[in-house]
């Protein structure tokens, strides 16, 4: 069983499926099977966003959307899940006028888009900072694990701009509308206990201990049904933007699918003969 510590040493060997080499600065390793690990890998400017590293994340989400994984981990480092765009290059999308800025834009949409709809787990696992498009990926993915000395914010406005990644639109279903302007228009950086009490946070874990944290929560979930949860994710998100009885109708829907799968019936057999399912994702 892999610790944080043995990912990191294993990492600098890790292919994408099908042999792919990973990209300069996201990289995804399998440390156990069918969890995969996703790292920003841009340590020098604390992880933040350029184009190169927008396109080897679009890249890495469409290879995951493929693959067999049943859970992802997006990581950083130490120092910094992610600071968001790099500065530097904002006043160059500025300057390229209000097309570039929305085509950069979209790029990065459609990347964080794919890890709520991509039918597996995602897990941020959050140590140092994660600032801005930072904590919108985060925000992004089903479940956060944050390590106590992690500083979590969405500080645009202090550049005169607004979340634009997911920061408010994300951000309200998450914490709702009142406590979602109370993060973009007031708190600034937070500390992770600050995070968690508004309701960031899944599970705060002991400083450097993130990725243990997210590890440990990622064997949970590859124990379970993975058809299961992939449309369970599908159907809770879905029902965050439709009415009451539209939301019935798709678990419904989802239910139905799922009766038929034989992961319905190896778990029901496995629960009648007291012992573990063997999950086979069909």
């Amino acid at each position: 069983m892999a610790t944080s510590n043995e990912i990191k040493q294993a990492e600098p060997a890790a292919r994408g499926e099908a042999g792919a080499e990973r990209g300069q600065y996201i990289r995804i390793s399998e440390p156990e099977p069918g969890i995969r690990v996703l790292r920003l890998n841009r340590p020098e400017v604390m992880n933040s966003w350029n184009a190169e590293m927008r396109d080897e994340l679009a890249q890495a989400m469409a290879e995951l959307a493929m693959s067999e994984a049943r859970v992802v981990i997006v990581r950083g480092d130490e120092r910094a899940f992610s600071a968001g765009e790099d500065v530097r290059g904002m006043a160059g999308l500025t300057q390229g006028g209000t097309k570039r800025f929305r085509a950069a834009a979209r790029q990065i949409h459609s990347a964080f888009d794919l890890v709520e709809a991509i039918e597996v787990p995602f897990i941020a696992a959050i140590e140092g900072v994660a600032a801005g498009g930072g904590l919108e990926l985060a925000l992004s993915c089903d479940f956060r694990v944050v390590g106590r000395a992690a500083r979590l914010g969405l500080p645009e406005s202090n550049v005169g701009l607004i979340p634009g990644s997911g920061g408010c639109s994300r951000l309200v279903r998450c914490v709702g509308a009142a406590r979602a302007k109370q993060i973009v228009m007031l708190e600034g950086m937070m500390k992770a206990e600050r995070a968690n009490e508004l309701g960031l946070v899944t599970r705060l874990v002991d400083a450097g201990q993130a990725m243990d944290g997210a590890l440990e929560m990622a064997r949970q979930l590859a124990a379970k049904a993975p058809l299961a949860l992939g449309m369970a994710k599908l159907v809770i998100n879905t029902c965050a933007d439709v009415d009451l009885e539209t939301g019935r109708r798709l678990e419904r829907i989802g239910q139905s699918v799922l009766k038929k799968s034989a992961d319905h019936a190896e778990g029901a057999q496995a629960f009648i003969e007291k012992r573990k399912p063997r999950w086979t994702g069909t």
